[in-house]
């Protein structure tokens, strides 16, 4: 097995890169089974990493981000700053769309008016645009980025917004890109099929500025199930596989026809509880006799306490995970700007959390649901089971149910679940990002992602003001400071970062991605 860190996967980029001439005597159709099918393959409707990843292939952002989410040029071939502000972004010359038409500033313009504005949106991707107040384009290469305050994250948050053509997008729905007809970038591949729930066929799109990819057509076929995927790599339908069970990791180290590809990643799994309503959601929590709960407990912090202090978060790693995950203490992982090193991880202590529940007024506990999706957070109905399992010890009776991933998102985006087992990953690679995307307070571009619609306004006063602090030293204080202050709230239950694994037939090679993304762009034939 080749078991690749986030800081060694940079080595192997590299290593790529220098035998890509190469794979081009190789070049055929690759095929990868997918654990999860998009929501959306509109770039700017569902901010969520499955759709990140396949819009990678389509689309190009100003900026980009490496396997260990460095940002580099993309179509900007340089940025900026003229004063506090204002960025100047400029463009690569020569880049077309897959139809040929000239890439411009205008197609920039185009797409900031779109991508914090698609209706129905689950979670904005006006979460990146938020500070952009407006624009100029100074030449057809060249645009200013005008911002409320300064922006100093503006070049990553930039990262994760897909340039699209004004000439295909003015006037499209998200339909129109689910049925491909809308679905023109500049990136490496050309979107020819997609079957919601079955496949996404993409061709080499041969004129990419970054250089023509040495894969002629790829194939994404979604196959949920752990299992099946394992099979149709053993079977030979596929050449790759993301999401690789961690029940089988064992067993696949001992074949001589897969290789495996591993590395932490950035996404969290975490429990997420309703602290906004006075009275819980009907349906989701009762006393131990069935009857509605007068007032919702999860506002009391020290039941929030009792919950948290009721998880060992070891078990879940180890036996849930088969330690192919890292326990999480706060909401990104070591090593990310905003980290705070200051916070210990919390022990396990169910006697304490049965006082803590007393004290609280339930010296009995109570009755609560927890729902989860089953096709989309790694091994999400095991750990809600082993969680279960944790809640009762301490008097909190908890049944489960489970329910595909677009039910799931619908439902908690209309507020209809009060707990919840949920997944994030850091997408610029810092906490800013996390915490304005599931911390602070919703509304506008802000908190998409609360589902517990956690509110402080200490909070979201400092998520503000990291927001436009210039200072990296100032900033990095200011997200650890929040960081203690969002953990000791218990905002949400954070439990373990996930290590995702690929496999691959063994004449490929694949550089995992801290996003967590499977791309055609980092699988090569080995050398």
């Amino acid at each position: 097995m080749a078991t690749i860190s986030r800081l060694a996967a940079g080595s192997l980029t590299l290593l790529l890169a220098a035998m890509a001439p190469a794979a081009t005597l190789h070049a055929q159709e690759l095929r990868i089974g997918l654990a999860a099918a998009p929501t959306s393959l509109d770039p700017h409707f569902h901010n969520n990493g499955v759709n990140n990843a396949q819009a990678r292939h389509v689309f190009d952002s100003l900026t980009q981000q490496d396997a260990n989410q460095q940002i580099e040029p993309g179509l900007a071939e340089s940025w900026r700053l003229v004063d506090d502000t204002t960025w100047e972004f400029r463009l690569r010359r020569g880049v077309t769309f897959h139809d040929g038409s000239p890439f411009t500033a205008d197609d920039v313009a185009f797409t900031l008016e779109r991508a914090p504005r698609v209706p129905n949106s689950p979670s904005s991707f006006g979460t990146y645009t938020k500070q952009i107040k407006g624009w100029t384009v100074v030449d057809p290469h060249t645009i200013r980025l005008h911002t409320d305050g300064p922006a100093p994250l503006l070049a990553i948050d930039l990262s994760s917004v897909s340039i699209i053509s004004r000439k295909h997008g003015e006037g499209a729905t998200t339909p129109d890109y689910q049925a491909v007809r809308a679905a023109i970038g500049t990136g490496p591949y050309r979107l020819v099929q997609h079957i919601p729930g079955d496949r996404m066929v993409y061709e080499r799109n041969p004129n990419y500025w970054g250089g023509a990819e040495p894969w002629e057509r790829v194939t994404f076929r979604v196959i949920a199930l752990g299992p099946a995927r394992v099979a149709a790599m053993l079977a030979g339908d596929v050449e790759m596989i993301n999401e690789v069970p961690s029940t089988d990791i064992t067993r696949l180290r001992q074949q001589s026809n897969i290789r495996l590809w591993s590395g932490q990643t950035n996404r969290m799994t975490f429990l997420s509880v309703d602290v906004h309503n006075a009275v819980p959601i009907p349906g989701n929590a009762s006393d131990n006799n069935g009857n509605p709960l007068p007032r919702n407990p999860m506002q009391d912090l020290r039941v929030r306490q009792a919950l948290s202090l009721a998880i060992d978060r070891d078990i879940i790693v180890d036996r849930v995970n088969e330690g192919e995950a890292v326990r999480a203490n706060q909401l990104v992982p070591e090593g990310f700007f905003g980290y705070n090193p200051a916070i210990q991880p919390e022990t396990p202590n169910p006697e304490r959390a049965r006082q803590l529940l007393a004290e609280a007024g339930y010296p009995d506990g109570f009755r609560i649901v927890l729902h989860t999706s089953n096709d989309r957070i790694v091994n999400a109905t095991r750990t809600v089971q082993v969680v279960a399992q944790m809640w009762g010890r301490i008097g909190i009776r908890t049944s489960i149910e489970t329910m595909p991933h677009t039910v799931y998102s619908g439902r908690t985006a209309r507020n209809e679940l009060s707990h919840m087992l949920h997944s994030w990953g850091a997408g610029t690679g810092e906490a800013a990002g996390t915490f304005v995307g599931i911390v602070h307070t919703r509304g506008g571009a802000f908190g998409g992602s609360n589902r517990g619609r956690y509110s402080n306004p200490q909070v979201d006063a400092a998520i503000r003001q990291a927001l436009v602090t210039v200072d990296d030293d100032r900033r990095r204080q200011i997200l650890q400071e929040t960081m203690v202050t969002v953990m000791n709230d218990r905002a949400i239950l954070p439990l373990v970062f996930w290590v995702s694994t690929w496999a691959t037939k063994p004449d490929l090679v694949y550089v995992p991605q801290a996003n967590q993304g499977t791309l055609a762009m980092a699988t090569r034939r080995a050398p």
